[in-house]
């Protein structure tokens, strides 16, 4: 009876054995391959990520939004001198000439700015992209996790342990795959979701810019230069992040225990995710963008 009792024992053992390592080969490898391009991803500029939709916001900015924020330009400039003159006289005494060649420098700056918008806007993210790209090649290190070369011996190390234990463990490496699976969304959201982001400010990106010079509502293109900032640095964040979790995941080789090392990894992928998305926020708070 012995013999048939360890015969079964040692036949469950290797199902469990083989399932925990079929969970477990490539469990991270979405996750790396998600991590390794996220360098690549927010160093790009918006010409550069995707230029069948650069090109289509750009078209959509140039037929649509411009022709707007040239009327808004005349209602807000022609504002603006009626408000100096007012302010200069209330209507009572001598016009001072001086206000005259203030305000046409002011339109001219004005409509200097509204057509130069797009040289404006991509001059800020070449300047962003330029931080990443340097920023890179110093803090990037390796990402990629791989249970198998942390925790040497992985199958002689599942086929010590009993029953119970390797049934717990294939339970737990189950619900960690759905863990990974649901993270490599999460970051696919945050990375492509700043993209889609950037396309959607940038398309209406005329209409703030033709009240930038405006004395009273100014704030409103200022804001917005700020946000764009925001959302250009938001990239270096990023990076920072990655970096982080790259050194973070480098500490996970002293473990030996194989379930604290599964679900340190998981730990700091849930980590990693959660700074991903607390970027956007920070980098506004940190150009003052509202």
């Amino acid at each position: 009876m012995n013999f048939i009792k360890d015969a079964l024992e040692q036949w469950l053992k290797e199902i469990l054995v083989s399932g925990i390592l079929s969970n477990l080969t490539g469990l991270f490898d979405n996750v790396n391959t998600s991590v390794g391009e996220i360098a690549t991803q927010v160093g790009m500029t918006p010409q550069g990520w995707n230029a069948g939709v650069y090109n289509m916001i750009r078209n959509l900015s140039t037929s649509v939004i411009i022709p707007i924020a040239g009327l808004i330009l005349a209602f807000v400039m022609t504002y603006e001198l009626i408000h100096m003159i007012i302010e200069k006289n209330n209507l009572h005494g001598d016009v001072d000439t001086f206000m005259f060649f203030k305000w046409m420098f002011k339109t001219a700056g004005a409509i200097l700015i509204l057509t130069n918008t797009w040289t404006i806007i991509m001059g800020i993210f070449e300047a962003a992209q330029s931080v990443v790209n340097n920023a890179s090649g110093i803090i990037v290190a390796d990402t990629n996790l791989n249970i198998d070369s942390i925790v040497g011996n992985l199958e002689g190390k599942l086929l010590e342990m009993d029953l119970g234990k390797l049934f717990s463990m294939w339970l737990e490496t189950s619900l960690v795959g759905v863990t990974i699976w649901a993270l490599n969304i999460c970051i696919f959201v945050i990375v492509y979701g700043r993209m889609i982001e950037v396309y959607l400010v940038t398309s209406i990106a005329p209409i703030p810019m033709a009240t930038m010079l405006s004395h009273e509502s100014g704030n409103m293109g200022q804001n917005y230069l700020r946000s764009l900032f925001a959302l250009a640095f938001q990239a270096f964040l990023i990076l920072v992040c990655v970096a982080i979790y790259a050194v973070l995941v480098g500490n996970i080789g002293s473990m030996e225990d194989i379930s604290a090392a599964v679900w340190t990894c998981v730990g700091y992928t849930v980590l990693l995710c959660f700074t991903l998305f607390k970027t956007g926020s920070l980098a506004k708070s940190i150009f003052n963008a509202h």
